[in-house]
Order: structure tokens, then C-alpha cells, then sequence
């Protein structure tokens, strides 16, 4: 029998050394291994695809850079003897690119075109920085400041709205006043509570709908205004009732936005001694950034009320934002375009007119409008239930629930999808150009026509730098998008 105390045992006392992996399995070759070059199948689809991408880029450095002009004033440089073909013309994007930003704006004016792009991007940049302080004063001077100064630097401003122009706003806000209860107490509920001042707008809007056939005469002419004071009185003193601060919150915020309307119609009454510029004036990147930067805006929030209107419970409401969302959604951009540049007039009283532009930007923003609101229904589809029962179990109310629970997650759930559509939005600004708009696509299709430079290779170097340009805001949009998904955490990783 062995002795134990004679026997040999061996106990490692510390981790053995780790060896590092193999050199195949790591670096750029362990990466051109795993992904590219794995299977035999994958290797040849990878050296016949590369081939390919090669020859493309090679032929297009060849085409862009190697025999291409570069100097020149007219299509002569652009041209070789006996008929052959150059490089891209560069000289002619150097020619028309001033063009191409500022359309046919007028050259002595520009300085205006130049501080409405200069103040966007200093007020953008800091907006887009999530460390940048004041992140709320800087964004109501985006969204109401900086509109006011582009409208009046890019037109002139001196509007002269005129008595008329005035008294139909006043109308108007006067009107808006009704939707407080709506708004406090629900449809059904605000419907029973205000049942006078609801009539009391109804009848307004019929009498005012009735002075474009009929004559009232001066003194009946301001009928619909009484009639929309009586209804914003009788709707501010049901919202007063009951001294609840909600009912004074919501009859401050409407003091206030319809203080700052009329004062937005006197600032944009003055006269500030600018040269007025017509629209059609307009062209280039001027008018794709007008128009895309005004459809996006308004798309947002218009989306945002018609999922949450298509998922109320009011039938109502509900029956409104389907219709609104399968209306637009069912009638393609450039039909919505050429109605609202053709044949809008025939439905307007004799007499009544808007710019062109304006009905190109109303059209593209309520488009727009339908697709957004199916992208954050999606969003809010996504939320699960038991995020809405705990915060009705809290005692919140749909308003506060929506906004500080439920739309917040909603939306960074759907920022790829946002992001998406706005990139979707700003190509299809190029459809403008169909009812005479010369946008960024139009004034380079302009620009192509000139005879001082007709060449065989200016019409490849001119939609090619059209394509560059898109390409840069596009991805552009795009790489903030993924980072503030990673900012956000919008992956919800396990």
C-alpha cells in the first residue's frame, strides 16, 4: 500500500499564459476572412463584384479628374478637334454655380440669400449639438424668429396686409378660440359644454363663406367678426369656469399665440427699405432648401396629431385623420403639385390668388403630412400597453401621458423611419420643376441649354455635380440619424 505521504500532486497556483489568436482570425484579415472571403462561393462573388466596383471608379477618376478640362470660359474649352469627346467640363460648373444656388435672383441682392444661409447654419449647428446650452431659445428662434427674417430678407418684406387682411386673421383667431374646451375636455365633452359657441362659429364661418357671392354692404361686412367675438367670449368663459389652472394655462397659451400672430403680421407689414423680389425670381438650391426645409417642418407636427387622431377613440376624429392620411397618401406628389398650381385658382372666389410658390410649399407640407403620420403610428404601435396603463394608473392625463411618456419613445422608436422620409421629401423637391419652379434640378436643366456651352460633355458633368450636391445633404441626414440612434439608444440591446 502506497504511503501518502510519499505521493506527488500538482495544483497550478495561477492562470496559465493566454496565447493571442490567430493572425487569421484577427485585423483586416480576419475581417476580409469572415466577411468577404469565408466560403469558395463568396470568394468568387467577391473578387467579380470587386472587379466591377474597380472598373467603375477607375473609369469615373478617369472621366472626373485625369482628362478633364479645367479651365476655360466657353464651350470651346470644352471641345477637342475632329469631333472627340473629353473629360468632365468643369469650367462649366465653375460658369453656372452661382446660378445654381441663387436661381435668378438678382445679383446686387444676393448679400440677403447669403445671411439667411449664414444665420441657418449658425443657428443649426448648435441646435444639432447635444452638449450646446439654451437648447429652447434657440429653437423658438428657429422655428418663429428665423422664418419671419427669411421671409422678409428673401422678399422685401412690406406685405400690406391692408384692414381686410387683418380683420380675416382676427376672424380667424377669434374662431380658434372654441377649440380651448375641445381641447380640455374632449370632443363629446367640449361639444356639450360649448354647444353655444360652437353655433356661434358656425354661423360665422357661413357669413363669411356667404360675403364672396353676396353683398353685404359695409356694415353687415363685419358680421362674421362679431360673430367670432361672441364665440371666443362665450369658449374663453366656459374655459375660465371652474378656476381650474389647466383652463388657464390653455386660455393664456391661445392669448399668447394670437398676440404673436398679429405681431408677426405688423413686423411683416413694415417697411424696411428692401427691393422687393418676387418668387419667380427664385431658383437653385434656394428654392429645394425653401421648400424641403418648409415640408419637413410642417410635416412633423401636422403627423404627429393625425396617428394620434387615427388612433383616437373619438369617431370623430379618428374618421377625419383616415380620410386626410388615405386621401394623400392615395394621390401621387405631382398630381397634388399641378392641382394646387392649376387648378386651386378655379375653386377660389374671382379675383383671389396665391404665389405659386406658397401653393407648391402648402401641397408638399400636407403630403408629406399623410406619410409622417403613418411613420409614427408605427411608432406608437410599437409602445407596449402597460406603458399606457401605468401611466393612466398614476393619474395622468392623455395629453400628459402623451407627451411625456408615450410620444417620446415613440419617436425615437421611429427615427429611422423620420429620417427616411425627410431624405424621401428632399429629392422629391426636384418634382417643383414640373409646374415652373426652377429648383436645384430646373436651374441646372436651365443652365444646360446655353448655347455658350454646348458640349458633349457638359450635360454628363452637369447632372453628375447635381447628383454629388444631393448626395452630400442625403448623407449628410443620414449620419446624424444613426447618431442619435446611437445617442438615444433607440436599439434597445438585451
Amino acid at each position: 500500500m502506497t504511503d501518502p505521504s510519499h505521493s506527488i500532486a500538482y495544483v497550478r497556483t495561477e492562470e496559465a499564459p493566454k496565447l493571442p489568436a490567430p493572425p487569421s482570425t484577427v485585423g483586416v484579415q480576419g475581417w476580409l476572412r469572415k466577411n468577404l472571403f469565408s466560403t469558395p462561393f463568396y470568394t468568387v462573388l467577391t473578387l467579380v463584384l470587386g472587379a466591377w466596383l474597380i472598373s467603375i471608379i477607375w473609369d469615373t477618376l478617369h472621366w472626373g479628374l485625369f482628362t478633364a478640362i479645367w479651365s476655360g470660359t466657353d464651350r470651346t474649352a470644352c471641345l477637342i478637334e475632329g469631333g472627340g469627346v473629353t473629360g468632365a467640363c468643369w469650367p462649366f460648373v465653375y460658369d453656372k454655380f452661382p446660378q445654381w444656388v441663387y436661381g435668378f435672383y438678382p445679383i446686387d441682392q444676393r448679400w440677403r440669400v447669403n445671411i439667411v444661409f449664414i444665420v441657418a447654419a449658425l443657428a443649426l449647428v448648435p441646435m444639432l449639438m447635444p452638449s450646446a446650452p439654451h437648447k429652447k431659445w434657440n429653437a423658438l428662434f428657429l422655428l418663429i424668429v428665423f422664418p419671419l427674417m427669411t421671409l422678409v430678407l428673401l422678399t422685401g418684406g412690406n406685405f400690406n396686409f391692408g384692414l381686410s387682411g387683418y380683420s380675416a386673421v382676427v376672424t380667424l383667431l377669434l374662431l380658434s378660440a372654441v377649440i380651448v374646451p375641445l381641447a380640455m375636455h374632449g370632443l363629446e365633452g367640449g361639444i356639450q359644454r360649448n354647444t353655444l359657441g360652437l353655433i356661434l362659429a358656425a354661423g360665422s364661418v357661413a357669413t363669411w363663406g356667404a360675403s364672396y357671392f353676396i353683398n353685404f354692404g359695409v356694415v353687415l361686412g363685419y358680421l362674421p367678426l362679431v360673430q367670432a367675438l361672441a364665440a371666443a367670449v362665450v369658449s374663453l368663459i366656459l374655459s375660465f369656469s371652474g378656476g381650474s389652472d389647466e383652463g388657464r394655462r390653455a386660455v393664456n397659451g391661445w392669448a399668447v399665440v394670437g398676440i404673436g400672430v398679429l405681431l408677426a403680421m405688423l413686423f411683416l407689414d413694415t417697411d424696411f427699405g428692401l427691393i422687393p423680389v418676387e418668387t419667380t425670381q427664385w431658383g437653385g438650391l434656394l428654392v429645394t432648401l425653401v421648400v424641403s426645409v418648409t415640408g419637413i417642418v410642417a410635416s412633423l407636427p401636422l403627423g404627429i396629431l393625425l396617428a394620434l387622431g387615427r388612433r383616437s377613440q373619438m369617431p370623430v376624429v379618428k374618421l377625419f385623420s383616415v380620410v386626410f392620411i388615405e386621401l394623400w397618401r392615395g394621390v401621387p406628389l405631382i398630381t397634388v403639385l399641378f392641382f394646387s398650381s392649376v387648378m386651386l385658382p378655379l375653386f377660389l372666389p374671382e379675383g383671389t390668388s396665391f404665389d405659386k410658390l406658397l401653393r407648391a410649399l402648402i401641397g408638399v407640407a400636407l403630403f408629406s403630412a399623410a406619410y409622417m403620420a403613418e411613420v409614427v403610428r408605427s411608432g406608437l404601435q410599437a409602445i407596449p400597453k402597460g406603458q399606457y396603463e401605468g401611466a393612466m394608473a398614476v393619474g395622468l392625463s392623455f395629453w400628459q401621458m402623451t407627451n411625456k411618456i408615450i410620444l417620446p419613445q415613440a419617436l425615437k422608436i421611429s427615427i429611422p423611419n423620420i429620417v427616411g422620409n425627410f431624405i424621401s421629401l428632399f429629392k422629391d423637391t426636384t418634382l417643383v420643376s414640373i409646374i415652373g419652379l426652377f429648383d436645384l434640378l430646373g436651374i441646372v436643366r436651365a443652365g444646360l441649354k446655353d448655347a455658350n456651352w454646348a458640349s458633349p460633355s457638359v450635360t454628363p458633368t452637369g447632372y453628375f455635380s447635381l447628383a454629388l450636391l444631393f448626395w452630400i445633404f442625403c448623407f449628410a441626414m443620414s449620419r446624424y440619424s444613426m447618431y442619435t440612434e446611437r445617442r438615444l439608444n433607440t436599439g434597445h440591446k438585451r
